[in-house]
């Protein structure tokens, strides 16, 4: 019993790599997780690699790639040249909108884009407002480090400089969610909350308001009329391993991207 004991430790030494081999880990934004794990779980139907996915956050995501913790770092924002070394590529698998979202007995259908970054830096504090009830507006902010933050920041110039670094201009008083499933039931369950999340995220919980007269709309961003949008971006090693090339290489594939148009949001091939 013992040599046979010895023998199938011995087995399963030497097949554990093996296995180890066939699982690619991916990890960073919880934007980009959302299709990420329906891409991951059709791929894994039909290979025999396993995908493990974890929502850590886009900037969690992108030192991921970097150190080698990830083989496949996930961001929802730009990334900065700083963040990268000569051997990390990025991929661009897909686009997004990011929605100013409102309770759906909020009677506020457009905002401008001036509208809500007065919002949220806190010089906009009453929905009457900007055409609302005469009640306070609830602001609802993403976490530090999260790439719909960091996107929204940069687009609705909600950032400034001080002593040469950028800070952000959102008001201290914004409750804060982490991923967009809080901030959903924040402003679900508060009528007179507003809250950016992901397009794709957006569900009958809530609702996308228009934004300078244009509707929150995959065609809109297509076209360029939507402006609040932004890059979903996969980062990996250009020595990464042929199993974390070739899922990259079916998100891209036909099959990945009318994944990525079924989940809501906007191919890129």
């Amino acid at each position: 019993m013992k040599k046979v004991f010895g023998l199938l430790t011995a087995v399963g030494l030497m097949t554990a790599p093996l296995a180890q081999a066939s699982t690619v880990t991916v990890s960073g934004s919880t934007s980009v997780a959302h299709v990420m794990e329906v891409l991951a779980e059709n791929y894994q139907n039909n290979t025999n690699t396993s995908v493990e996915v974890q929502s850590t956050g886009s900037s969690a995501g992108i030192r991921a790639a970097k150190d080698g913790t990830s083989m496949i770092g996930m961001s929802s924002r730009n990334v900065k040249d700083n963040e990268l070394n000569s051997d990390t590529k990025e991929v661009v698998i897909a686009r997004d909108g990011i929605a100013a979202a409102v309770n759906n007995a909020n009677p506020v259908k457009n905002l401008t884009q001036e509208q809500i970054s007065k919002i949220y830096r806190g010089e906009i504090k009453n929905w009457s407002q900007v055409g609302g009830e005469s009640r306070p507006i609830v602001v609802v902010t993403r976490e530090n480090g999260s790439g719909t933050r960091g996107a929204f920041e940069e687009i609705m110039k909600l950032q400034r400089t001080i002593n040469g670094h950028k800070v952000t201009a959102i008001s201290p008083t914004a409750q804060v969610g982490n991923g967009n499933g809080m901030i959903k039931t924040i402003v679900a369950n508060n009528p007179y909350a507003i809250g950016y999340i992901s397009l794709g995220s957006v569900d009958s919980s809530l609702r996308a308001i228009d934004v300078n007269g244009v509707a929150a709309t995959d065609d809109n961003i297509a076209t360029g009329d939507y402006q609040i949008a932004r890059p979903f971006i996969v980062l990996i090693d250009k020595n990464a391993p042929d199993n974390a090339n070739n899922f990259i290489e079916y998100i891209l594939s036909e099959d990945g991207q009318k994944i990525v148009a079924e989940e809501g949001y906007i191919r890129v091939q």
